[in-house]
């Protein structure tokens, strides 16, 4: 199976019950309501479910606030949320899974930390420098053109090491860094 697929794809979605059940779905799940489901298709917008108690209908978690750390949710996964709106064009609930909506952003908080040196882990070297884990779903990159990736030789993956926090640009989210020394 690819890392994508539509409910239907899944033997999952039978678009012919969900018109004649809409009024309900809507009446029984409110915006606000929690919701529980199975994830039925995966595609790059989002994940589809098949809501707890409503076979009929179609849950949609949009990826438009899925953490930047996080993938979607498998085939076959059952999955917690909350609804926050209904698309009657296409019959169709929308959800804010409780997995993504925990889940903090850390990067601003190293917004305040320019300058100050950390202790991280690298993650992988590439031909424009090599990256460094810094915190729980937080990585930045030491650029090849950064005086101090002549080391890169010397670094390996899972090697941890000091660096200096140059830029925090949340609006791209991502991180800048320099080396400054092996940990």
């Amino acid at each position: 199976m690819s890392e994508y697929s539509w409910p239907s794809d899944n033997g999952r979605f039978h678009a012919v019950g969900s018109a004649a059940a809409w009024l309900e779905t809507v009446r029984s799940l409110p915006v606000g309501a929690s919701i529980a489901g199975e994830v039925t298709g995966r595609q790059p917008f989002g994940a589809f479910l098949s809501p707890d108690g409503h076979p009929e209908a179609v849950g949609l978690a949009r990826v438009d606030r899925m953490p930047r750390c996080m993938e979607l949710p498998a085939v076959g996964q059952v999955v917690t949320g909350e609804v926050v709106w209904h698309a009657e064009h296409n019959h169709q609930v929308g959800v804010t899974l409780r997995e993504w909506a925990e889940h903090e952003d850390l990067l601003p908080r190293f917004a305040e930390r320019v300058g100050q040196v950390v202790t991280g882990r690298v993650t992988k070297i590439a031909p424009i420098g090599f990256f460094v884990r810094i915190a729980d779903c937080v990585e930045g990159l030491v650029p090849a053109t950064e005086p101090a990736a002549d080391m890169a030789t010397g670094v390996r993956e899972g090697q941890d090491m000091s660096v200096r926090i140059v830029a925090v640009d949340l609006d791209r989210s991502r991180v800048v860094l320099a080396a400054e020394g092996v940990a």
